[in-house]
């Protein structure tokens, strides 16, 4: 049952990287594409790892799964400003189309 849950959510997080990627095609601006990856990003993420916890149950194995999803939930929006901050440095204004 709870196997059958997890594909489920796993479908679920599949799904929001499909969305996120017709909206990061919507998007003109690098900033904008940016801002979008990083959202989408996390959120499928988010949900295909508690899709797989779902699949293999509570174990070591779920609290390295854990402990990999808190690592992601703290680097991503640091990488995400890293790269938007040296985007600016670099001289790409809000403004510009790419």
């Amino acid at each position: 049952m709870f196997e059958i849950i997890g594909y489920i959510i796993i479908s679920i997080g599949l799904i929001f990287m499909l969305i996120g990627l017709i909206g990061l095609l919507k998007f003109k601006n690098f900033y904008s594409r940016v801002l979008v990856s990083s959202i989408i990003d996390t959120a499928s993420f988010i949900t295909i790892i508690i899709g797989v916890i779902f699949i293999k149950g509570i174990s070591f194995f779920s609290l390295k799964i854990i402990l990999i999803l808190l690592l992601m939930l703290f680097l991503n929006p640091l990488a995400t400003h890293t790269i938007a901050r040296n985007a600016n440095i670099s001289g790409l204004r809000i403004g510009d189309d790419n």
